[in-house]
């Protein structure tokens, strides 16, 4: 009962949350859509101008107006409900396909290394996903491998102590593949189920971030076979197409197996989480909507979909 209380919460938190990009992406086009208009070469025009403008990325914006030209072609757009149903549908399908939440198994050490670049909450949001793990039985452990800013190393530490998760760090200017072997030689030996690395995200130096974050996986490698199992990669959806632009580098170097996207709450450019989508198909594995403790959770297209359109989940 109080899971089903706790969804509906934060379905509720979802729907304030998106209510920004709603009235820059959903209600845009509905007066596009819902004026008495004629299905016109000027009304695809509009549209796409609005799509590209609610951060759906171009990949997206290109399919849904072929869709629509191609029912309109077969006298399948007789209102502008039927258009809007062709939107709603095509989110979902874009979405649905990235769909795919976290599998932690049982017996086994599993690592997960979280990048991202300095700003889009990834410290914040690994206290978080400790507190969600932690919920469902899960121990861990923190890493604190982002040693070249003493407050990175702080902030972690208070989040081990509000999660109760212990944390491995050394000292500022240390050797962040260092921390990592003491990190799973330790987890190792107290049995824990997952570590949750920390590491730098400096962009101004991308060249030896890229190498650093690569000798860190090499170091997880060589300790643990298959490993690391998840490198996720947090993207602050503030950013809009930015964050795209992020996805694609840290992909390209070093592979990303999961994104999550957090501050949705606070942007009219949530439409971004459908250009991730689109062109990188990487799962999306969680969505942060807030600074409470329980404001991440794993990533449902359907229950997002409801959201943007402000209906209640089915």
């Amino acid at each position: 009962m109080g899971s089903d209380t706790e969804s509906k919460g934060f379905l509720e938190r979802l729907k304030a949350g998106l209510a920004r990009t709603r009235n820059a992406f959903i209600k845009n086009i509905d007066d596009i859509l819902l004026g008495e208009r004629v299905i016109s070469q000027k009304l695809f025009e509009e549209l796409e101008e609005t799509l590209i403008m609610a951060d759906v990325g171009p990949a997206f914006t290109y399919e849904l107006i072929e869709k629509m030209k191609e029912q309109a072609k077969r006298n399948e757009l007789g209102d502008a409900e039927v258009l809007r149903k062709v939107l709603r549908d095509t989110i979902t399908d874009t979405l649905r396909k990235n769909e795919a939440p976290l599998q932690i198994p049982v017996n086994e050490l599993f690592t997960i290394m979280m990048v991202g670049v300095n700003g889009t909450g990834k410290t914040t949001t690994i206290g978080k996903l400790a507190n969600a793990l932690k919920k469902n039985g899960t121990s861990v452990m923190l890493v604190a491998a982002d040693t070249f800013r003493a407050a990175a190393i702080e902030q972690l530490e208070v989040w081990s102590q509000r999660v109760d998760a212990p944390l491995i760090k050394q000292k500022t200017g240390a050797d962040p593949s260092a921390v990592v072997f003491d990190a799973i030689v330790a987890a190792k030996a107290r049995k824990a189920d997952a570590v949750i690395i920390d590491t730098a995200g400096r962009l101004h130096t991308k060249v030896n971030l890229m190498e650093e974050l690569k000798k860190m996986r090499r170091i997880i490698e060589r300790e643990l076979p298959n490993a690391p199992h998840e490198i996720l990669l947090v993207l602050d959806a503030t950013t809009g197409q930015n964050a795209v632009v992020q996805a694609k580098m840290f992909n390209e170097e070093i592979g990303v197996t999961g994104i999550i996207l957090t501050k949705l709450d606070g942007t009219a450019k949530g439409g971004v989480v459908i250009g991730i989508a689109k062109e990188l198909s990487i799962p999306i594995r969680y969505i942060g909507i807030g600074e409470r403790l329980d404001d991440l959770k794993t990533f449902k297209s359907a229950e997002f979909v409801d959201a943007l359109f402000e209906q209640d989940a089915r």
